[in-house]
């Protein structure tokens, strides 16, 4: 990649593109915070960025807080929340979210 691997900069970087609404970015972001991976764990703030990313119908992200509202991480528990998160990804054809949609049935 011709640079070192440094975890803080790539966040620092996210937050430059997160910060002007770059839907890829806060959702990395959004995983940065999720596993502390430089920066410090906040699972609220990673619900918030994946919220600002799902906001503008990025699957992934749909999909990762939909499983934050299935477990509770950083939001309140909402199961009905998480399928209808599941659902929106699912209809972009994410088979993450295809499977967890299934989960939220069985």
């Amino acid at each position: 990649t011709g640079v070192g691997q440094d975890h803080v900069e790539a966040a620092r970087l996210y937050r430059l593109a997160a910060d002007r609404g770059f839907a890829t970015a806060q959702f990395n972001l959004g995983l940065c915070y999720a596993n502390g991976t430089g920066v410090d764990q906040d699972h609220a703030e990673a619900a918030r960025l994946f919220r600002l990313a799902a906001d503008q119908e990025y699957a992934r992200a749909q999909c990762s807080l939909g499983t934050c509202y299935a477990n509770g991480t950083g939001v309140d528990e909402d199961q009905a929340e998480a399928a209808r998160l599941f659902r929106l990804a699912a209809d972009q054809g994410y088979a993450d979210a295809q499977y967890n949609l299934g989960i939220c049935y069985a």
